[in-house]
């Protein structure tokens, strides 16, 4: 099995991904994942969307696995077999807002218990770490803010890499407002 990172956002499929994608014959994914990956497809590769996350343990070993970001930023590389890297929504974020990466504390909230995600962020951002949160639809980012000291910057980066791409950018004591439900959040000095 080969689980390939098929880039957070329309256009951020690596060279090397397209190659194991192009020449797969059985691949499962998201609707999200396939999309971003359609272009690689090769016309009479069989591709299913993935209905059941336990099972694809038991996939074949030849199977193709698209993981929408990096698979090793809380995707799917913790499955079994090879790992193709991916362009993460960490990397697209620290880039447009110009921060090194070697700042980044992860959190993710997506999916998981928000108070623990909101306790740890803000443990992360005490200690002078800049948080990347991934965020679910249902996460409150004024819950965050509220957890944080009043001056600290925090972003909201929706829609990355799409068209719609927004990143908007404010503080502990006026975060901004999420619009939709694909976004991150960056949170501390920067």
């Amino acid at each position: 099995m080969k689980v390939v990172g098929v880039g957070c956002g329309p256009g951020m499929l690596t060279a090397e991904a397209a190659a194991v994608i192009s020449g797969a014959t059985l691949m499962y994914g998201s609707p999200r994942a396939i999309a971003l990956a359609r272009a690689a497809i090769r016309p009479g590769c069989e591709v299913h969307e993935i209905e059941d996350y336990r099972a694809l343990r038991s996939l074949p070993a030849g199977a193709v696995v698209l993981s929408t970001g990096d698979p090793m930023l809380a995707g799917l590389g913790y499955l079994p077999g090879e790992v193709v890297p991916g362009i993460s929504s960490l990397q697209v974020a620290f880039a447009r807002l110009k921060i090194p990466l070697v700042r980044a504390a992860v959190v993710s909230a997506h999916g998981k218990d928000h108070a623990r995600a909101v306790a740890d962020a803000r443990e992360e951002v005490l200690r002078g770490r800049v948080v990347f949160l991934i965020a679910d639809p249902a996460f409150d980012v004024g819950a965050l803010a509220a957890a944080l000291p009043l001056e600290t910057r925090v972003a909201v980066c929706e829609d990355l890499g799409y068209p719609e791409e927004r990143i908007a950018v404010g503080t502990g004591a006026e975060p901004p407002a999420v619009r939709g439900d694909l976004f991150v959040v960056v949170a501390g000095e920067f």
